[in-house]
């Protein structure tokens, strides 16, 4: 499938096929600067060690595959669960290199960060956040982290 932007629509066109549906969608503004900032957001609601904030972040329907867990964490109650351990430890989020990719309301922001915790120690690990804008504001569709297979 190609999607091909005009105007502030989005048109699908359907390979082997003529036809076009158009989408009645109008693609949200951002830019590299907005996107970057989402994990900001995220980041400080790790600081407040409110879980609810922190899965205020993500869209109802999301998936989280957490760094420090081997379960997926689909629903909002299941994600809860995960940041109510997580944020014992007072994380704090740091990007070290990233690739921001943007499209038609979705956007995709992925590299490496580093969590430094309470007692001093760190995971680097590598991350994927997806987001899409639900006419309002950005939330996280998916966030995959994992802790770096190598020793540096």
């Amino acid at each position: 499938m190609k999607y091909v932007m005009l105007s502030a629509a989005c048109v699908v066109f359907i390979a082997g096929s003529s036809q076009a549906l158009a989408r009645s969608e109008t693609c949200h503004a951002t830019s590299e600067r907005e996107i970057a900032g989402l994990f900001d957001r995220w980041n400080n609601s790790l600081q407040t060690g409110d879980p609810k904030k922190v899965v205020a972040n993500y869209a109802a329907k999301s998936v989280l595959l957490p760094t420090v867990s081997n379960k997926p964490r689909l629903t909002p109650g299941e994600k809860e669960d995960y940041f109510v351990h997580f944020l014992e430890n007072k994380p704090q989020g740091k990007i070290d290199s990233r690739t921001i990719q943007i499209d038609c309301n979705t956007a995709f922001d992925a590299g490496v960060y580093t969590f430094t915790f309470k007692d001093g120690s760190q995971v680097n690990a590598r991350y994927t956040y997806t987001y899409k804008w639900n006419g309002k504001q950005w939330l996280i569709t998916s966030h995959h982290s994992s802790a770096m297979p190598e020793k540096s």
